[in-house]
């Protein structure tokens, strides 16, 4: 079960990363742009999910940037219990994440390729070659 000082720990890890407290919830930043962030659910999102047949999470949900929405859509079919979405993100390539449900690798794959989304390219670059590694 993953925890939100999981999350802050992957995050700040990363180059340029910084958190930031917005509307009483916590945000990873690199660069000034958000990857990651705290996503508490909305009334309306509990009343579109129940609409939709979609368990409530039980616990922190977190708000992952991702490529695109094929990334998106590929991640809620392929683990619906872990990965989903409301309305309000509808048009927007990001996915909500049940922390309680995710392992430890996965979250770090999917934290490292937010911020990788959103990374200054030569920032992302140098630390993917200091990782050992091409690209995300």
């Amino acid at each position: 079960m993953a925890t939100l000082d999981d999350v802050r720990a992957l995050a700040l890890a990363l180059p340029r990363t910084d958190e930031k407290v917005s509307w009483g919830s916590a945000h990873w930043r690199v660069s000034s742009k958000g990857f990651v962030w705290e996503r508490p659910l909305r009334r309306a999102d509990e009343a579109a999910l129940e609409a939709a047949g979609v368990p409530l999470p039980t616990g922190d949900v977190l708000g992952v940037r991702v490529a695109d929405e094929g990334v998106k859509a590929a991640l809620i079919a392929d683990d619906p219990d872990v990965y989903f979405t409301t309305p309000h993100f509808d048009g927007y390539p990001a996915v909500l994440v049940r922390l309680e449900r995710i392992g430890a690798d996965e979250l770090r794959e999917l934290v490292e390729e937010a911020w990788q989304q959103r990374a200054p390219k030569t920032v992302a670059a140098a630390w993917l070659a200091e990782q050992g590694r091409r690209d995300g």
